[in-house]
């Protein structure tokens, strides 16, 4: 029964392209009703979250099973009913939830694009690629950049990109995908900085400082990845880690403790203080933060009186 049910989970995988782009249809389509009136924009919206638990219940065999991530396969068994419940309390008045329907489409046009064209895909990648390949080499790490798809060596992605670490002694290789370039984070902040109603020029000083920590700690990420994995540096409780994420090759123990445990662990520690730095630039942002926080927790959150901010006054002028 088991069998069968995760063999249908992978089958549902496969539509999760065509809904990501279905779900970004609809978001944008409330946004662009919502310049008219909110209660044009409800029934888009509602369909659009609606249709957002569907496509994060195609990606929990992905995220459990071929990922084996612990941190991400939570979340996306989670996002199932809190999508609903956004939908449910959206079209029952909670009119908040706009800003973050709004937020949801912004990160889409950021994220999905690179998901889905091969030029920017490759462009992205290569871009990571080169930088952690220079920050690697100043680590002393003896290792080969090749193609990821190698003719001679076995790979486990299909990349025709320059974008694999290879490890002779021994032999194991990291490849930087999609995954590995920060985008779907960068994207979660640019969808909440833009989508917030607040004055441009504090939306940039938002971004100023959110993307580039972001995207240089996804950098570090990587270079600790590669030469821990690459050299075995992390190669504790073997047989632990082994049961744990049901893996039988002793080579990758060092893999699913850095990657797995350690980096998405300190991942969500950092966005939380990236989530503070915002905040002080950008008060409004605690919107649609008190509003995911009443979506977990059902109950209301003052996060302004909390952490002691407010929005700044904006002037006649439109400055602040």
């Amino acid at each position: 029964m088991l069998s069968g049910l995760l063999d249908a989970l992978e089958w549902l995988t496969g539509f999760s392209d065509p809904l990501a782009w279905l779900v970004l249809a609809t978001f944008v389509t409330g946004a662009v009703l919502e310049w008219r009136d909110h209660e044009w924009a409800r029934p888009a919206v509602t369909a659009g979250w609606g249709l957002f638990g569907v496509f994060w219940f195609t990606l929990i065999h992905h995220f459990t099973v071929t990922q084996r991530s612990i941190i991400e396969g939570i979340g996306s068994v989670a996002a199932v009913p809190l999508s609903l419940y956004a939908g449910y309390l959206l079209w029952n008045g909670r009119d908040s939830l706009f800003v973050l329907s709004r937020a949801v489409a912004v990160m889409g046009l950021v994220f999905f694009p690179f998901e889905t064209v091969p030029l920017l895909k490759r462009f992205l990648v290569e871009l990571v690629t080169g930088q952690v390949d220079f920050l690697v080499s100043l680590t002393g790490a003896e290792y080969t950049l090749i193609r990821g798809d190698h003719p001679v060596i076995d790979l486990d992605n299909t990349y025709p990109y320059e974008n694999t670490f290879y490890f002779q002694d021994p032999d194991i290789t990291y490849s930087i995908i999609l995954a590995c370039t920060g985008i779907g984070s960068m994207s979660i902040f640019a969808g909440l900085i833009v989508a917030t109603p607040a004055p441009l020029r504090r939306k940039i000083r938002a971004l100023a400082v959110s993307l580039p920590v972001i995207y240089g700690l996804n950098l570090l990420r990587n270079v600790v990845i590669a030469v821990g994995f690459g050299e075995q540096r992390f190669h504790i409780f073997p047989n632990v880690v082994m049961s744990l994420f049901a893996i039988d090759d002793p080579l990758k123990v060092s893999y699913y403790i850095i990657d797995r445990i350690a980096a998405q662990s300190l991942s969500v520690v950092a966005l939380l203080g990236i989530t503070y730095l915002v905040v002080r630039e950008l008060p409004e942002v605690l919107v649609i933060i008190e509003d995911l926080l009443y979506l977990v927790t059902g109950t209301e959150y003052d996060l302004r009186s909390t952490l002691d901010v407010s929005a700044p006054t904006v002037r006649a002028d439109g400055g602040d």
